[in-house]
């Protein structure tokens, strides 16, 4: 099985005005991640690591659609997620460290990125375990008057769950405001979706629930913002649940560990050279006179030292003490 880029129509419609700060979102999230595989590789982080290089489009385009109010729910492949929404890059860090200066005092690690000050809740690893999370969230909005949106990020694979269908269901049911946004990247943990979905066409499961659903090119930043914009703006509206697909593809393995076996070269390279979302933003500003070579360096320039600066921090951080290894945990009184 291979999977194939979306037949979606060239993009046709100028770059926003901030533009260049959509690029500069996704590079922050690429060199993050790169440098996470690079720490990774020299055994300071440790664990499970699942990188978003190929997928910063969906985060990017999505997170400018939402308000400081509105809640997210991620996947474990959730870092960028977390740091456009204002995870700072060095608390961030410190807890793929697995240290006390992490967000989730180094407790959460890779997969459980968690800050309630952002509304950002979480990071998780159980498969399609954030949707009922979400739906819970967005229930309390909803019973508390708040005008508030919860988007919950999930990958196709989460779609063989039985929390996915009781999460439509009861969204659908309740009129319930989330954003259920499905990051296709085609390929679950290791199979093709032909292989796990027997209705390839995601946005037909999720109509069955009667919640407006529809797809939209996952590399192309522009588009997903659009889409993301409509998709809130109609939930807003009292309208109910959107489903949103965005069709996208992971450049790296399903994590650190995969071999990524199940995958064509060939594929890999194809969508690397022809769908980089970031390189199709980049030409395209170029091509409307919004970005030249000096603005990208110093946009680089000014990554590479907010990482740097990161990387230190976390370096620096304490492991949480032996002492406090319990603190926060539930313990019975062995009765």
């Amino acid at each position: 099985m291979t999977a194939t880029p979306p037949a979606f129509t060239p993009p046709a419609e100028p770059v926003p005005a901030h533009g260049v700060d959509l690029l500069r979102d996704m590079l922050r999230i690429r060199r993050f991640e790169e440098t996470c595989a690079e720490l990774y590789s020299a055994t300071k982080i440790h664990g499970f690591l699942h990188l978003y290089i190929g997928e910063e489009a969906v985060a990017t385009g999505t997170l400018r659609a939402l308000g400081p109010d509105d809640a997210i729910v991620a996947t474990y492949r959730e870092h960028g997620h977390a740091l456009l929404r204002g995870v700072g890059a060095e608390a961030l860090m410190a807890e793929m460290f697995g240290r006390s200066g992490g967000c989730c005092r180094g407790r959460g690690g890779s997969m459980h990125v968690f800050d309630a000050a952002t509304r950002f809740y979480g990071g998780n690893a159980i498969v399609a375990g954030g949707l009922p999370i979400a739906v819970g969230l967005a229930l309390a909005d909803r019973m508390l008057g708040r005008d508030r949106v919860t988007a919950c990020f999930f990958g196709e694979g989460a779609m063989a769950e039985g929390e996915f269908h009781e999460s439509l269901n009861l969204a659908a049911l309740w009129k319930l405001p989330v954003l259920f946004l499905c990051e296709n990247n085609h390929y679950a943990m290791g199979s093709a979706l032909e292989l796990t979905e027997s209705e390839t066409n995601l946005t037909l499961k999720a109509a069955s629930y009667e919640v407006p659903a529809w797809s939209v090119d996952g590399m192309d930043v522009v588009a997903v913002e659009r889409e993301a914009r409509r998709a809130v703006l109609a939930i807003r509206g009292g309208g109910g649940p959107v489903f949103l697909e965005c069709q996208t593809y992971r450049f790296r393995a399903h994590s650190m560990y995969d071999p990524d076996l199940y995958r064509d070269r060939a594929e890999v390279a194809e969508w690397k050279e022809q769908h980089d979302p970031i390189d199709l933003l980049a030409a395209r500003l170029r091509a409307q006179d919004m970005l030249d070579d000096a603005t990208l360096e110093r946009i680089e320039a000014e990554i590479a030292a907010e990482l740097e600066a990161a990387v230190a921090f976390a370096e620096a951080s304490e492991l949480e003490p032996v002492e406090d290894l319990a603190r926060d945990v539930y313990a019975g009184d062995g009765a």
